[in-house]
């Protein structure tokens, strides 16, 4: 057990805390990541750079030193938001906590004894509307997730004043990933994070992806592609649209 020193220590900077405790060693942009206290923060990251990994400590952290802490993970499906649980539940192995600090423990959802909670669920907005006061909304593969999921969620912060993460690789110029990210970047905490940024992802690897892979600059340069599916590229619908041009018929 650490002394009350050093866990008060640990409770003031998580990046202290994750080296010491966790063993983990954060890029200097995770450690950045770790110590704000925005309330609102999007991440555009490459592909296995670390996201969700960092957000999985973060959510320990708070779970462990912040009261009432709520920490709630949504993503496209239920595999997802499971990926980012079985990371939370390997750091939570490495924390020395007294063996009744867990009150209650399942897969998906851990209760602590300080009353604080945990809780993964897949992208169904009737399976994550029935919750309130969540402190830490962490919304995995941002951009494949449905709109209508975001809508139902944003809500179970009003009363908490809790915090919100995106975090995504993009998938396209469409959802409220791209919009936010597009045109209200201004109102969150932003992060641009390229694969040449991650120290695991080798040069010759990423040489390679470059020649074979169509979707190099999206999954590993943050680039928000066209929909292969679109007629007309985005920025062309845009240009298409004025608010100048009166309406044929009258609006009632």
């Amino acid at each position: 057990m650490p002394s009350a020193s050093d866990d008060l220590a640990y409770s003031l900077d998580p990046v202290l805390w994750a080296e010491e405790v966790l063993g983990y060693h954060p890029d200097p942009w995770q450690a950045d990541l770790l110590r704000s206290r925005s309330r609102k923060i999007i991440l555009n990251c490459s592909r296995q750079s670390g996201k969700s990994t960092t957000c999985a400590a973060l959510g320990l952290h708070e779970s462990i030193y912040r009261r009432p802490s709520f920490g709630l993970v949504i993503a496209p499906t239920q595999d997802q938001s499971s990926e980012l649980m079985l990371k939370f539940d390997e750091f939570r192995g490495a924390v020395e906590l007294p063996s009744d600090y867990l009150s209650t423990d399942t897969k998906l959802a851990i209760r602590f004894a300080n009353g604080n909670r945990f809780i993964a669920r897949p992208g169904s907005e009737k399976s994550a509307r029935s919750f309130s006061a969540v402190t830490l909304l962490l919304e995995d593969e941002a951009s494949r997730v449905l709109d209508d999921l975001y809508n139902s969620v944003r809500p179970m912060l009003a009363v908490s004043n809790g915090r919100h993460i995106l975090m995504s690789t993009p998938f396209g110029k469409r959802g409220h990933f791209f919009k936010i990210w597009s045109e209200e970047r201004d109102l969150w905490e932003w992060y641009e994070i390229p694969a040449e940024m991650c120290p695991r992802i080798s040069k010759e690897f990423l040489e390679e992806e470059l020649r074979t892979n169509p979707w190099f600059e999206q999954e590993y340069h943050c680039v928000f592609m066209e929909t292969v599916d679109s007629v007309f590229t985005f920025d062309q619908i845009a240009a298409a649209i004025s608010d100048e041009v009166e309406p044929l018929f009258g609006v009632d």
